[in-house]
């Protein structure tokens, strides 16, 4: 899985795969030896990195997390690619028309609009399937369906144009 990760401002790329019971970690595509036990309920965790350990405390929710290490504070902003590609639509939103576009690589299951459509914000546009799952791609504002770029069947990849939409007069 992949994480947007921001740490006291500055923005990372996670990726975290499981492999044999043994969990590989990239981050900004480079491979990181790490590895962690957690020491109790209360967020006390021991991390392992090429041979030295780290004793970390963590607090905060899955979105917004700190982090005190050795008396050191970070702040940690934390998204998975479906929590990215629903905060990409949402900044979309006040845009009005323009490109609906891929935020993560997949396939057209269907799509349910027409050019010349009027759309709603929030109403479904299309389904895309990514990562095992069916993602409903919704109009990020009130708008006209210009052009559908794709196909129910076809793949897509990250940032691929999916539809135009014109702004609502």
């Amino acid at each position: 899985m992949k994480y947007f990760v921001t740490v006291n401002q500055r923005p990372h790329e996670v990726e975290l795969v499981e492999r044999l019971g043994r969990l590989e970690v990239r981050v900004d595509g480079k491979p990181v030896d790490l590895s962690y036990d957690e020491v109790d309920a209360l967020g006390q965790v021991i991390v392992l990195r090429n041979g030295k350990s780290f004793a970390l405390s963590i607090d905060g929710n899955p979105e917004r997390v700190s982090v005190t290490l050795a008396g050191h504070f970070y702040d940690i902003g934390i998204e998975d690619e479906r929590e990215r590609a629903a905060h990409a639509a949402e900044r979309a939103a006040g845009k009005g028309g323009g490109a609906v576009t891929a935020v993560m690589p997949g396939v057209v299951v269907e799509v349910m609009v027409k050019p010349g459509d009027r759309v709603q914000k929030g109403q479904p546009l299309l389904i895309l399937s990514a990562m095992k799952m069916q993602n409903e791609i919704a109009a990020p504002s009130d708008a006209v369906v210009k052009q559908v770029l794709v196909a129910s069947g076809q793949a897509v990849a990250s940032g691929a144009k999916l539809l135009l939409l014109e702004a609502a007069e």
